[in-house]
């Protein structure tokens, strides 16, 4: 009976730290100056050891951060704008429309910090990025944007090295820096997920990475596609703040596009479809 109890006290911990992941979208990651995104809050990527990009359940808003993050840095909050999508409480997600007045990159972000028990209380701490571009012209689109490095402060943060949105497209890596903290986190699991694909069981050495000793990791898609990406990092708790483990989340959103927005060239699975970004 003392086996049976430990067995299933510690798949209630598995279960619950293999929670639902959040993420946030845009339909379009490029706009004209004075255009509109719309922004949307999921929830799920649940199966598959956190490796299937689908919805499950939905997030609710009123627990969660959600904002948007102009070139100059201003942050405008996007929560009350934010509708209800889904017929049923656990069904869908949220979306809100956000109109950008000037040109430049722009930071879509949330996070969400809970505690939560499904046989031991853990805190779960998650966090979600993703980013548009707004250019006067979309005929031609410069090279040159700043602000896809910034640092949000999010206990666990994914940080993109390279520009996410433009130069972009099959053959252009995708390059992100892990922070806990603050600091580079080495030898940590980051999964770039394309929806719609299932990743094999363990390490998927063809969509999975380990970050070396300055937290990078970096994945190269040979099509466009939603890609998803993820990282966790859990730490044990002494229990007096009411959880036993802390269970982190970051993810990072990334359109790539068949054709990139700044060349006007279609990728190759082998070959940058970009070489403004120097890397081939």
């Amino acid at each position: 009976m003392r086996n049976l109890l430990t067995l299933c006290s510690c798949l209630g911990l598995t279960n619950l730290v293999a929670a639902h992941d959040t993420w946030v979208q845009t339909n379009v990651n490029l706009i004209r100056t004075g255009d509109a995104v719309h922004i949307d809050l999921m929830l799920g990527n649940h199966g598959n050891d956190h490796r299937d990009f689908k919805l499950a359940s939905k997030i609710d808003a009123a627990g969660c951060t959600l904002t948007v993050v102009d070139p100059q840095g201003k942050t405008y909050d996007l929560k009350e704008h934010l509708s209800d999508l889904g017929y049923a409480p656990k069904e869908g997600f949220h979306s809100a429309k956000f109109p950008a007045a000037r040109p430049g990159l722009y930071t879509v972000a949330h996070t969400m910090d809970s505690v939560v028990n499904h046989g031991k209380p853990v805190r779960a701490v998650r966090s979600a990025k993703t980013y548009f571009l707004v250019s006067p012209s979309l005929d031609k689109v410069s090279k040159t944007w700043t602000g896809f490095d910034r640092r949000l402060g999010h206990a666990l943060e994914l940080v993109a090295v390279a520009n996410p949105v433009a130069p972009m497209g099959p053959g252009t890596p995708i390059s992100v820096k892990l922070l806990f903290q603050g600091k580079p986190l080495a030898e940590t699991r980051v999964s770039f997920i394309p929806r719609g694909e299932t990743l094999s069981e363990g390490f998927d050495k063809t969509f999975e990475r380990t970050t070396d000793a300055e937290g990078r990791a970096s994945f190269t898609p040979k099509t466009g596609n939603y890609y998803l990406v993820v990282a966790h990092h859990k730490e044990d708790a002494d229990g007096k703040a009411g959880y036993e483990a802390v269970a982190y989340t970051a993810t990072l959103t990334v359109f790539v596009p068949e054709i990139c927005p700044c060349c006007g060239e279609r990728g190759m699975a082998d070959y940058p479809i970009c070489h403004g970004r120097g890397n081939g």
